[in-house]
């Protein structure tokens, strides 16, 4: 499909439009985008997935610990997502981020995760709280389970048609935000390939009217995050089917 190295530097195709033989041309580096396209959109979902599994574990856990747990530790444990909420996101995320210094796919990943997770923590608890008092909660206490044993065998499966519609769309949400911190480079160095990286050559593609290197990588990106959100309200959709029949 192409020959082109992505990671290649061919100085001697600087800046050049799409053409026969770099179909969707070279940035200011001689880089060829086709191939980065196909390449570095594997960093871009593989942030978006760790995020979202960062995301989920901490917001299911907290949510289910805050849920059951009496009045006064609810009270104070869900002052923590509101303390986080206090503070723009996009600050939180750029202050953790410069604190972590050069960035790679894990740490980015890390940072976004546990930035994330407050919505989802406040859904499984608004969703426990009303669960607890249920049968089969009462009887798994009176028999002695644990509360790993509790919340794996009764409360998770009893939330994942509700939080489904979250969890998806955290994945969009980690890619938007790992282009956001690669456009203001504070995200993935240059040298690692991930549709955020290609955008943050953006200032420089502005001044050197070379529209294809913000443009293509730009339309992929929207593309990918449309997708997914139409999965999230899939799932959104089948949840309300769902309820209605019951």
């Amino acid at each position: 499909m192409n020959n082109h190295d992505p990671t290649g530097f061919y100085l001697q195709n600087l800046s050049e439009a799409p053409n026969a033989q770099f179909y969707f041309g070279t940035d200011s580096l001689g880089r060829d985008i086709f191939s980065m396209i196909w390449y570095g959109g594997r960093a871009s979902i593989i942030i978006g997935l760790l995020s979202m599994v960062i995301i989920t574990l901490i917001g299911v856990v907290f949510g289910c610990i805050s849920g059951t747990a009496n009045s006064r530790i609810d009270a104070v444990m869900m002052r923590v997502p509101e303390l986080i909420n206090s503070i723009p996101i996009l600050l939180l995320v750029l202050l953790l981020a410069s604190v972590m210094g050069t960035q790679n796919v894990l740490k980015i990943s890390f940072v976004i995760g546990v930035t994330s997770w407050c919505a989802l923590a406040r859904i499984v608890r608004s969703e426990v709280r009303q669960i607890r008092s249920s049968e089969y909660m009462l009887a798994a206490q009176c028999m002695g389970g644990s509360f790993l044993h509790t919340m794996w065998t009764h409360l998770i499966p009893n939330l994942v048609s509700t939080i489904m519609f979250v969890v998806v769309s955290s994945i969009s949400s980690s890619m938007s935000m790992e282009s956001t911190l690669s456009f203001l480079g504070l995200g993935l160095p240059v040298n690692v390939i991930s549709w955020g990286s290609m955008l943050s050559l953006a200032n420089k593609a502005l001044l050197l009217n070379t529209w294809w290197v913000i443009i293509i990588p730009g339309l992929f990106l929207v593309t990918t995050l449309v997708c997914i959100t139409n999965i999230a309200y899939f799932f959104r959709r089948e949840t309300n089917k769902r309820e209605s029949i019951l």
